[in-house]
C-alpha cells in the first residue's frame, strides 16, 4: 500500500481548499455571464454607463414630476431594462420615491447625487447599479466551506482514525490482549509508528514467553534439585542412624556403613558445586579472567584427574592433542568444562571400554572432540542433552548419572569463549562431544 508523508498530505489539503472555491467560482462567472472569459466585456459597460446616464437624465429634467405616478411607472420601466433601482428624497430626506420598497441597499454599489436648481436643493436620488459579483463571491465561499468539510472528513479517516485504534489496541495489548490488531495508515509517518509498535509487541511477546519459560525452569529446577538433595540426603540420615542405634556391630559393616555415608556426601558436594557453577555462569555476572592459556595442558589435568575413576572401571583414555592449541581465556573454567565432558563419558563408558581425545589447531579456532564406547545418545537424548538437570534417565539413578548440569556448564563456558558444543554419535558407536573456541575469543 503507498502511503503518503505528513507534508505531502498538508501540501495536498492546501491545493484542494485553493482548488475547490475557484471552480465554484469560475462555475457561477460561466452560469451568469455564459463566457469563461474574466475580461472586462466593454459593450456590457458602456450600456450600463448609457442607461446610467439616461436615467439620470430623466430625473434632472423632471423634477416637478417625481410625484406624479405615470412618471413614476415610466421611470420603473426604464429602470428594470437597466436592472437598476432608484429612491429619490426630497430636500427634508422624506422618501419621495422608490422603485422598490423591500430593498435595503446591501451589497450593491450606488450612484448618489443632489438636485440643485437655482441654487435651491430639489432633492437627493440614490441609483443601485446592478450587483456584479455577489453570485460568485457565494460561491467562492460555498466552495470554501465544501472544502474544509471534506478535509475534515478526510483528515479523520487518515491521521486521527488510524491513531485512536492505535491507541485502543495499546490498551488491549497492555491488558494482555496479544492479538489486538493495529491499524493501517495512507499516512507515512503513521505507518511507521505501527511498524514500530509491532516490532515492539512482538518484542514484548518473545519477553514474555521467555519470563514464561524462565519461570518453569525454575519450577523445575526447584522441584529437581529438592529430589536430588533429598535421595543421597535420605540415604545418608539412615546409614548415620544405623550407626547411632549400633546395628552396624562388626567392623565390616561398620567401614561399609562408613564408606556408604562418604559415597553420599561426595554425591552432596558434587551436586551443590554443580548448581553454584550453573547459578554463577547463567544467573550472575561472573567475570572472566582472560589470558593465554595451553588447551593441551588443560586437556592433561582433566584425564589425570579422572584416571583413577578411569582405572577403576578398566577404561584406557587416549589423548591426541597437538602441541600448538593455544588460546585466550580462563583457564580454571576451561578445566572444569572438560572435566565435566571426560566425567560424563567415563560414567557412561562401560568396562574396559575406551575414551579418546582429539585437539588441534583449525585457522583461527581451537577445535576437539571426546568419542567414548558407550551406548551413546538416544534422538531425546541428542534434542535434551544440554538441558538443565537432564540425565537421560526417568528414575533419576545415580549409580549410572551425574547432577544433570555438567554438559549444561560446559557448554555455557565454552559460549562464554566464543565457541560452540555439540552432542552426537560416532559413526562406529559411542558417545561424540565436539566442541571449538577462536584462538583470539571475546569472553561473554
Amino acid at each position: 500500500m503507498r502511503t503518503l508523508r505528513i507534508r505531502t498530505f498538508t501540501m495536498l489539503c492546501f491545493f484542494f481548499l485553493t482548488l475547490v472555491p475557484w471552480i465554484f467560482f469560475v462555475t457561477a462567472h460561466f452560469m451568469e455571464t455564459k463566457t469563461l472569459s474574466f475580461a472586462k466585456n466593454q459593450p456590457q459597460d458602456e450600456l450600463l454607463q448609457k442607461n446610467l446616464t439616461e436615467i439620470i437624465h430623466l430625473i434632472e429634467t423632471n423634477p416637478d414630476k417625481w410625484r406624479d405616478p405615470n412618471w413614476q411607472n415610466e421611470l420603473d420601466i426604464q429602470l428594470r431594462q437597466a436592472k437598476m433601482e432608484a429612491a429619490i428624497l426630497s430636500a427634508s430626506d422624506q422618501e419621495i420615491y422608490r422603485s422598490n420598497p423591500e430593498r435595503d441597499g446591501a451589497m450593491s454599489s450606488t450612484e448618489r447625487f443632489s438636485i440643485i436648481e437655482d441654487g435651491h436643493l430639489l432633492g437627493k436620488v440614490v441609483i443601485y447599479l446592478p450587483k456584479s459579483n455577489t453570485v460568485q463571491m457565494i460561491a467562492v465561499i460555498a466552495g470554501i466551506l465544501l472544502a474544509f468539510f471534506i478535509i475534515g472528513v478526510e483528515m479523520r479517516r487518515f491521521l486521527l482514525k488510524p491513531l485512536e485504534r492505535m491507541s485502543l489496541a495499546a490498551r488491549q495489548i497492555a491488558a494482555g490482549d496479544w492479538e489486538a490488531k493495529l491499524p493501517s495508515s495512507r499516512i507515512t509517518e503513521i505507518s511507521e509508528v505501527r511498524d514500530g509498535f509491532e516490532v515492539m509487541v512482538k518484542g514484548l511477546q518473545q519477553s514474555f514467553r521467555k519470563q514464561a519459560e524462565l519461570e518453569e525452569e525454575r519450577r523445575f529446577v526447584i522441584a529437581a534439585v529438592a529430589h536430588d538433595l533429598r535421595t543421597p540426603l535420605f540415604a545418608l540420615r539412615g546409614y548415620l542412624d544405623g550407626l547411632e542405634q549400633g546395628i552396624a556391630q562388626s567392623p565390616e559393616k561398620i567401614t561399609k556403613y562408613l564408606a556408604v555415608c562418604k559415597e553420599k556426601s561426595a554425591q552432596l558436594d558434587r551436586l551443590v558445586e554443580d548448581l553454584f557453577t550453573f547459578t554463577k555462569m547463567d544467573y550472575l555476572e561472573l567475570k572472566l579472567h582472560n589470558k593465554t592459556v595451553d588447551f593441551k595442558l588443560i586437556i592433561q589435568k582433566s584425564i589425570d584427574s579422572l584416571s583413577p575413576l578411569a582405572r577403576q572401571k578398566h577404561i584406557s583414555i587416549s589423548n591426541h592433542t597437538a602441541d600448538d592449541c593455544f588460546i585466550r581465556g580462563d583457564m580454571h573454567l576451561l578445566e572444569r568444562s572438560i572435566s565435566n565432558l571426560l566425567d560424563n563419558a567415563v560414567r557412561h563408558t562401560p568396562s574396559y571400554g575406551e575414551i579418546v581425545v582429539r585437539c588441534y589447531t583449525d585457522h583461527d579456532q581451537v577445535k576437539f572432540t571426546i568419542r567414548d564406547t558407550g551406548p551413546g545418545f538416544s534422538s531425546e537424548e541428542l534434542q535434551r542433552a544440554f538441558e538443565p538437570l537432564y540425565r537421560g534417565e526417568q528414575s533419576r539413578n545415580r549409580s549410572t548419572g551425574g547432577s544433570g548440569l555438567g554438559l549444561t556448564i560446559s557448554r555455557t563456558i565454552i559460549r562464554r569463549h566464543g565457541g560452540e558444543l555439540i552432542a552426537g554419535n560416532h559413526s562406529e558407536g559411542g558417545a561424540l562431544l565436539t566442541g571449538w573456541i577462536p584462538v583470539n575469543c571475546q569472553l561473554k
